[in-house]
């Protein structure tokens, strides 16, 4: 069965009726237009590391969002994964692609494609996307890794290597934050079985970017989310009641606390609600990097903030069974 992708469609000059977003979703109607909020920006060579603690706490309890600049990886490691990732989207040929999408209920995330998730409504987003493993070694599949371009592996395997130390790092700051021993909330993950997920996002152009998403709202089910766009902007975040524009900073990683995170803190830290608008005039691009707990990890709010007066507001669940969840929108 063909799937038809979304990049096939962009040299449309209208939008198909199922990429166009109910009222209450059209970014051209719900985009906050006027003085944005400041969205934290935390430099990550700040010698103060109780700053850069504090900091990272703060925009975790009000934003669940922050933005990390001076973090270490190398500019040229970041324009690297973003180069490959960009010749597999744009110059790689279609069945080439498909020979590694998807597998229909495999009940794995991992290979080439457009349909992710349930749309109650019938709708689509507008956007394919390659998803495969990167960490630990053990659940990377490299049968769902592009051969071309030729330094496609080269590049993700260097980025990944940088991209563990930074989210130590985050995992750190996030316990330190808590109140806690800087090791708790990595060990509440899965330790060094944490595994990492890469996505990229490629969102072609869309003739009406006023009416389409390239991801609906939503929060992630992961422990971290660490992202790396490109140049065009489009990630959008709700708080007070807006959706408001991230702005790009080059070279800065985009971090968002997810659920997993909400859940061991029992809501003192907050999962981010996030969607991505497209752009007519160009592709946009992300390559998120999801940090979850391995499947058969139970995961639930810590003792620490569990008491009669503070109830647990979250289930304890295998995180498999979490996901099971979230992907079939069933109630936790």
């Amino acid at each position: 069965m063909e799937v038809e992708r979304v990049q096939a469609l962009a040299t449309l000059d209208t939008l198909p009726p199922e990429f166009i977003r109910s009222e209450h979703e059209q970014p051209g109607i719900t985009t906050f237009h006027g003085p944005i909020p400041e969205i934290p920006v935390i430099d990550f060579s700040d010698p103060d590391r109780s700053r850069i603690d504090r900091a990272i706490a703060d925009a975790a309890r009000e934003w669940g969002f922050f933005q990390l600049v001076n973090h270490g990886i190398p500019s040229e490691v970041i324009a690297e994964l973003q180069r490959v990732g960009r010749e597999f989207f744009e110059e790689v040929p279609q069945e080439e692609k498909e020979a590694i999408a998807t597998v229909p209920g495999s009940g794995s995330f991992e290979g080439y494609g457009t349909k992710l998730q349930k749309d109650l409504d019938g709708k689509k987003a507008w956007v394919d996307y390659l998803f495969h493993n990167v960490w630990p070694q053990k659940r990377v599949n490299y049968k769902f890794w592009p051969k071309n371009p030729k330094d496609y592996r080269k590049a993700n395997e260097e980025y990944t290597k940088y991209l563990l130390g930074v989210m130590d790092e985050m995992l750190k700051s996030l316990s330190v934050g808590l109140g806690l021993e800087e090791h708790v909330l990595k060990e509440a993950s899965g330790g060094e079985d944490i595994e990492l997920l890469m996505k990229i996002n490629y969102y072609p152009r869309c003739p009406r970017p006023d009416l389409a998403l390239g991801v609906v709202q939503h929060t992630d089910m992961s422990v971290l989310t660490i992202l790396v766009p490109n140049d065009v902007p489009g990630l959008q975040v709700f708080k007070d009641d807006h959706w408001f524009d991230a702005k790009y900073i080059p070279n800065a990683l985009v971090v968002h606390i997810g659920d997993q995170i909400e859940i061991l803190s029992n809501g003192t830290y907050k999962s981010v609600l996030h969607r991505t608008t497209v752009k007519k005039e160009k592709a946009r691009m992300s390559w998120p990097v999801f940090c979850s707990p391995p499947g058969d990890m139970v995961v639930g709010p810590l003792p620490q903030f569990v008491s009669d007066e503070n109830p647990a507001k979250y289930k304890t669940k295998k995180y498999k069974d979490y996901a099971y969840c979230k992907i079939n929108k069933l109630p936790q």
